[in-house]
Order: structure tokens, then C-alpha cells, then sequence
């Protein structure tokens, strides 16, 4: 399928890739930090689940050996899905894992009504959390891609039009 070129005004590309470029910081900030923390482990996040997924996310906590890849698919996914949006390489790619693992996110911590953590605290509120925002944003970009207009899709786009 070939994707139709979107001509943006300046300031819409300006908040576009200024807004891929913060989702970029935060996934890659996320998983930087899990990489050099030794005693980082889902562990914890997965055993706190709740909702209708809980077996599922309670499964992956069970086995050490499926926890170990969790753990590396997640600070890995991260980072790489951090650096795509940032550097604008694979935009499609990197923008598609981001949504897929904010659904896992929310999924596991649904801030619904009769959960444990589903009082109003920072960040979490009834339905609406900042999980599901960025979710949403990541959406945003997925349906407004930027990276073959500034990053470096751009210059694989070109490469791929002059071979």
C-alpha cells in the first residue's frame, strides 16, 4: 500500500515531530533506566495486575525463563522504540511497538473502578491515564507520520527512490 504524501504547514510538523520526539525520550528514558538498575525485574509490575488480563501478565511473572525474556523484550522494546522516534528511523515500526506496548501497559493496570489502584493519584484517574494519552498521541503520530520529513526515514526514502 502506498502511503499518500501529507503536506503539513510549518508549525503542524514543529508540534508533530516535537511530540514524537518527547514520546521518543520518555520510551527510551524508561528503558535506559531499567538497563543499568541490576535488580530492575517486571517481576512486581506483573505480579500488581489486575483486569481481565491478570492470568496472563501473572503467567509471564511465574516462569523465570519467560520473565527473563519479559524483562529483555522490555528494556530492549524500549530503548529502540525511544530511539526510532527520536532519530525518526522506522517511525512506522517503532510508532506501531509503542502503541502495542502501552496496551500491554494499560492492560495490566487498567484504572478502573473496584481495582486497588484505581483511586485518583497522579497520573491515573478513572479510564483515563496518562498510559492511555500517550497511547493515543503515539495514534496521533502513527495517522500523521513525520519521520520521512525530518529524520532519518527521510534519507531511506530517498535511497529507496534512487535504487
Amino acid at each position: 500500500m502506498k502511503q499518500k504524501y501529507i503536506d503539513y504547514s510549518k508549525i503542524q510538523l514543529f508540534w508533530l515531530v516535537t511530540l514524537r520526539v518527547a514520546i521518543g525520550w520518555h520510551f527510551l528514558y524508561e528503558g535506559l533506566t531499567k538497563l543499568i538498575n541490576p535488580n530492575w525485574s517486571s517481576v512486581g509490575y506483573l505480579l500488581d495486575s489486575e483486569g481481565f488480563l491478570r492470568e496472563f501478565y501473572f503467567s509471564l511473572a511465574g516462569n523465570p525463563n519467560t520473565l527473563a525474556v519479559v524483562d529483555f523484550l522490555n528494556v530492549w522494546g524500549l530503548i529502540l522504540i525511544g530511539l526510532g522516534l527520536i532519530l525518526g528511523l522506522f517511525t512506522r515500526i517503532s510508532t506501531i511497538a509503542g502503541i502495542l506496548l502501552m496496551f500491554l501497559y494499560y492492560f495490566s493496570h487498567p484504572p478502573c473502578v473496584g481495582f486497588k489502584y484505581a483511586l485518583p493519584m497522579e497520573g491515573s484517574y478513572l479510564i483515563v491515564n496518562k498510559v492511555l494519552i500517550e497511547l493515543f498521541a503515539l495514534c496521533l503520530l502513527f495517522v500523521f507520520p513525520t519521520g520521512k520529513r525530518i529524520g532519518l526515514d527521510r534519507l531511506i526514502c530517498r535511497k529507496n527512490k534512487n535504487g
